[in-house]
Parts: structure tokens; C-alpha cells; sequence
């Protein structure tokens, strides 16, 4: 296939790519004029150079009049004959470019979802669970390899900038005022924690008045600013036989306790520009979790500018137990399920999970003009959903820079959903700093807990998950979730400047691809489409490109969006049957963005844009 032009330095180029249709009918026309006007060329010389001289009279003007005659019209009928064999061509041209267009729109080169390849069906084993200076592993690696049960690792307390600074740590101070005299002075902030959540787990039944007053008592800074209006209307809204709370609120106590008996080891922070990785269990997870919802994490409770974490999520629950809205029912009652699963010792999970934070350095980014590789496979539907149809590949996450989103507030889009009903995946906000434009985050072995319908306002916790997975030589589960942020477009014709462009092929392609060949496909779709302004069309070809670069297959949910489905179909089966290479497709988008930048107003849609643009280099070949 012809490569399409690659500058756009007047009006009538601009002009081509727009209508290439229009251009290559007049092309063919002006074709047929010159061939006309070139056969009637031919005919006159041939007729002024046969007739010869003119003889007046005799009977030899006669023969050569009579001569002349019989010859023109033997051109004359070569001429129709002509005539009618160019019309026949272009008939058959037309009905042939007709057919080509039927088949482009009836056929489909997509494959079915049965073709995509899975973590459960790869027959690959994991080398033996190990440390390194980039993988921090907070249980006992020896005694895992062993065959024995997960136990922690041992290690020492440190309150350093790389590392989360815990509660229980020794030191985690704060001042309270004591004695007759009410003097200042500073004690360990573990003791006060530990004293009330003692005391609510000591009791059967604990109030939402009864959280709030143990966790005002280790944060007096916010009584009165924070409010816990949301978790009280939350517990009288719920019907007294689903309303488990109050016998639920002193086991999460219980089980925040026991932090310094769980994670005994320092936990070091995910940071910006750096490639490095954390594997803990479920328990730690459960255990940090429940400090997070009594709102225990030191130097945590803001994110201003000046903050020591403002780079990091919130982890701290307040934020989801204020300002209540009608949607915080429902998350609350996600979240509710998930710790009575792990507070009690028979459903309590026992696997690890392991976070992966990717960086990419420039070195390691491809060059788009010159990738080579055509299209991997591709699935497109309509219905279904990437963690239920898409479970065992990689599950993209629409995420939001700072990983989770508004998960602990009133969000409640795809990252907000996929983190409700997987809630480990909330133990990230602890130590992930803001991903960079080639970051990404990967979670390999995180638990679904719960079942849902609706988005946005009409999300609704829908029940217990029960978890079928399997799991790997780690005793992960076979599970795994691909955090990949988009960019914010408050703009939306920012998104068609290409710097744009590559910086979204770079930020997919960092996380679509491999450290293997038995790597499974991609379960994704409309990223970064919602409240992020992405155009759809856009974002499905720089995932294509991203997939193909990885050499990784791509399952597309449209999510009920069936005429971007059909869409997809048409320009992928497109796109396969000319060959057409990622740098052909990248310079196929430079050229749609220069179209874009002039056309102001007016939009231009990416999918005819590329099938105009495809069928004109064909027919000038």
C-alpha cells in the first residue's frame, strides 16, 4: 500500500485527504478525457495523412473520395468499439470496487473470544518466589518455598522518605494533653490507636458514633472537619436483615490490631521513574486495609502541595464515610462485604498478590515511524464486560493518574467499580505514587469479592462473587489488572495533536507489553472515553497499534456501544486485508491530525478518514 503524504503544506492536499473519494473519481475522469482527446488526435492525423493531396476531377478522385470514405468509417466504428470497451472496463471497475466495499463492511477478520489466549490456559511455571533489590516480598520466602504457611518476613522498623510509614511504628508520635494541668506532651501514637481499638473490639455491638469517637481520639486535628454523615446514614438505610454492621465494626477493629504481628517489614514506595515490585498476602493486605478504614496511616490526611505523600493517593476511608450521596450506599456495601470475608478465619483468603510498577526510560519507547508490525488478532463485542469475558487476560484499568481514583469519594466510574469489587486492589493507594507518562501499574493475583450492575448512579452491589480462578506457583490467583491512565482532556482537540497521540501509544504500549512469548491478550476498551473526553475511535487504534508493537491479542468491549463495534469490525478488517504496518497506520494519524487542525469546528471521523485515505493509495497504484 502507497504511503500516505506526510506534510500538509497547502489547501488542496488538506482538501485530497479529506474527499480522496471525490479526487480519485475526477483523476479517472480527467484519465478518460485525455484518452478521448487523444484518440480524435490520432483519427485526424491518420485522415489528413491517408487522403493525401486533393485531385479535382477524373475517375481516380472518385476511387480515392470513395477510399477515403470506407476508411473513415472503418475509424469511425474502431473508435465506437473503443468507446464501448473503455465503458465496459470502468463497469467492471465500478462493480469490482462496489463488491470490495460490500465485503470490506459485510466481512470481519476479528476473531472470536475463544481465540484469546488466557493466564489459565498457559502451561509456563513461575521460577521459585524470590527477593531482590527490586522486588520487596513482605512474607517468609524460604518457608513459602518450603511448602510451609505464609508467615511475615522479619525485618526493622524505618521512617524513611522511600519507605510507608506505619502506625505501629515506634516512631509515629503525637501530643496529647495529660494530668491536672492538661501539660502537652508527646507519646506513641500505636498506643493511643491500640487503646481504642481495643476497646471497640472488646465490645459485640460498636455505633457509627462509636468509630468516629475512636478515630477523632488518634486525629483530634480534624473533630469537626471530618464527618462521618455517610457511614451513619449508610447503617440506618440498610433493612435489619442485611444489617450486619454493628457486630462487623469490632472485627475490622480486631483485625487492624494485629498489624505489627502481619507486616513486619518495611514497605517501600512505588515511586515515579523507577521499575520496582512488592508481593505481600492477602492477610497483610486485610490488616492494612482495616488501618486504612480507621483512618490510622500517619502524614496521610492531606494532599496540599506542600505534603510530604501529595504525590500519592488518599488511603485513609474518611473521605468515603463524609458528604454523603446516594451512590456511597452501595460503595459502602461493596466494602462491608469484603471485610466480613476476611474477618472470619473460614473464608479469610490465604494467596499473595503482587504490584508491579513499570517505567519505561526514552530508550525503551519505540519509534512509531518505523514499527513494522501488522495487526495481532482482535475481538470485538458489544456485550459483556473485561472482568467477567475478559477474565484470565490482562484487565485494563481506566485509571486515573493517581491510582484508584475517586474510589475513597463519590467516584464511581470503571477504576472506581473494578477497585469495589476487587478491594485489595485499594492497598495500592498506600504506596503508588502518581504514575508519569510511561508508567504503569500491574496487579497480578487480586480477589473479585462481589457481583455488580449499573455504572455511575446506577452502580448497585449485587451480591458475593464466588471466586473460580485458579492460582499460580506463587499461590497467586490468575488474575491480572493493567492500571494505564489516559489523558485528562478538558479541550477535546488537544487529543488530536500528536505529541498527544504518542504520549497515549507510549503509556498503552508500556503496559500492553510482555517479558515473555506466552504472555496472555489484552482485555480492554473504551479507555479513557468518559469524563476524560477521549474519542473512542482514536483510543481503539492507538490500542491496536500499542497491542500489535507488544505482538499481544486485543479484546475490545464497546460496552453496549454497537455501532462503535461495527465500526471497529470494518476498519480492522480493513486494515488487515491491505497488510497495513503500525508506522503506515501512525503516519495514516499524522495525517488526520493535520486534517483535524484545520477543520476547526467541524469534526472528522477517524474511521471513514482511514478508509478513504486506504482505498485512494489503492487506486493510484
Amino acid at each position: 500500500m502507497a504511503a500516505p503524504n506526510k506534510h500538509h503544506n497547502d489547501s488542496s492536499q488538506v482538501n485530497q485527504l479529506l474527499h480522496p473519494d471525490g479526487q480519485s473519481e475526477s483523476c479517472q475522469k480527467g484519465r478518460q478525457s485525455d484518452r478521448e482527446h487523444n484518440s480524435r488526435d490520432r483519427d485526424s492525423s491518420s485522415q489528413s495523412s491517408s487522403s493525401g493531396p486533393s485531385w479535382t476531377g477524373g475517375g481516380s478522385g472518385r476511387a480515392g473520395g470513395e477510399g477515403e470514405q470506407k476508411e473513415q468509417k472503418v475509424q469511425k466504428e474502431q473508435k465506437v468499439q473503443k468507446e464501448q470497451k473503455e465503458q465496459k472496463e470502468q463497469k467492471v471497475q465500478k462493480e469490482q470496487r462496489e463488491q470490495r466495499e460490500q465485503r470490506e463492511q459485510g466481512s470481519s477478520s476479528c476473531c472470536p473470544q475463544s481465540e484469546m489466549k488466557r493466564l489459565s490456559g498457559s502451561n509456563s511455571r513461575l521460577n521459585q518466589l524470590t527477593c531482590s533489590r527490586t522486588h520487596t516480598v513482605l512474607i517468609d520466602v524460604d518457608a513459602f518455598n518450603r511448602g510451609a504457611r505464609l508467615m511475615p518476613h522479619k525485618g526493622r522498623d524505618v521512617w524513611l522518605s522511600d519507605f510507608v510509614k506505619m502506625p505501629c511504628s515506634h516512631w509515629s508520635v503525637m501530643t496529647i494533653k495529660s494530668g491536672l494541668l492538661k501539660q502537652p506532651s508527646q507519646v506513641c501514637r500505636w498506643e493511643v490507636i491500640s487503646k481504642q481499638l481495643k476497646g471497640l473490639a472488646s465490645k459485640r455491638e460498636v455505633s457509627v458514633d462509636d468509630v468516629e469517637e475512636a478515630i477523632i481520639k488518634y486525629n483530634p486535628k480534624y473533630k469537626g472537619q471530618w464527618s462521618f454523615d455517610a457511614l451513619s446514614s449508610f447503617v440506618k438505610c440498610i433493612p435489619k436483615e442485611e444489617n450486619y454492621f454493628s457486630t462487623l465494626f469490632p472485627k475490622i477493629a480486631a483485625l487492624a490490631l494485629r498489624l505489627p504481628d502481619v507486616v513486619m517489614k518495611a514497605i517501600p514506595l512505588l515511586k515515579k521513574g523507577q521499575t520496582a515490585t512488592i508481593t505481600l498476602s492477602q492477610v497483610q493486605i486485610s490488616c492494612l486495609l482495616a488501618n486504612a478504614f480507621f483512618c490510622t496511616f500517619p502524614h496521610r490526611n492531606t494532599s496540599s502541595p506542600n505534603a510530604e505523600y501529595h504525590g500519592y493517593p488518599t488511603i485513609n476511608f474518611n473521605g468515603l464515610f463524609g458528604n454523603w450521596v446516594e451512590r456511597k450506599k452501595e460503595k459502602l456495601r461493596a466494602i462491608m462485604h469484603y471485610f466480613k470475608v476476611v474477618t472470619d478465619e473460614k473464608t479469610a483468603p490465604r494467596g499473595l498478590v503482587t504490584f508491579e510498577r513499570r517505567h519505561l526510560r526514552d530508550a525503551d519507547l519505540p519509534n512509531w515511524r518505523s514499527c513494522k508490525e501488522k495487526l495481532h488478532k482482535l475481538h470485538v463485542t458489544s456485550h459483556g464486560s473485561i472482568e467477567t469475558e475478559g477474565t484470565g487476560m490482562l484487565q485494563v484499568d481506566f485509571a486515573a493518574s493517581r491510582i484508584g481514583g475517586g474510589v475513597l469519594g463519590s467516584g464511581l466510574v470503571q477504576e472506581e467499580i473494578l477497585f469495589l469489587i476487587n478491594p485489595e486492589l485499594i492497598v495500592s493507594r498506600l504506596f503508588t505514587e502518581k504514575l508519569a507518562d510511561s508508567e504503569c501499574l500491574i496487579i497480578t493475583g487480586s480477589q473479585q469479592f462481589s457481583t455488580y450492575s449499573g455504572f455511575r448512579d446506577t452502580f448497585e452491589w449485587a451480591g458475593p462473587h464466588m471466586e473460580s480462578v485458579k492460582r499460580d506457583e506463587w499461590a497467586r490467583l490468575k488474575r491480572q489488572i493493567l492500571a494505564i491512565d489516559a489523558l485528562h482532556f478538558k479541550h477535546v482537540r488537544d487529543q488530536y495533536k500528536m505529541i498527544n497521540v504518542t504520549r497515549e501509544l507510549n503509556k498503552a504500549f508500556c503496559g500492553f507489553m510482555g517479558d515473555e512469548n506466552n504472555e496472555p491478550d489484552i482485555a480492554t476498551g473504551k479507555w479513557g472515553c468518559g469524563a476524560f473526553n477521549g474519542d473512542p475511535q482514536l483510543k481503539a487504534v492507538i490500542q491496536l497499534m500499542a497491542a500489535a508493537k507488544a505482538r499481544r491479542g486485543l479484546a475490545f468491549f464497546t460496552f453496549g456501544d454497537e455501532k462503535l463495534k461495527q465500526g471497529l469490525e470494518q476498519i480492522y478488517h480493513l486494515l488487515v486485508t491491505e497488510g497495513t504496518t503500525v508506522d503506515t497506520l501512525y503516519g495514516l494519524l499524522e495525517d488526520y491530525c493535520a486534517v483535524q487542525a484545520v477543520s476547526r469546528d467541524s469534526h472528522v471521523d477517524l474511521f471513514e478518514f482511514i478508509k478513504n485515505t486506504v482505498r485512494c493509495s489503492r487506486s493510484q497504484l
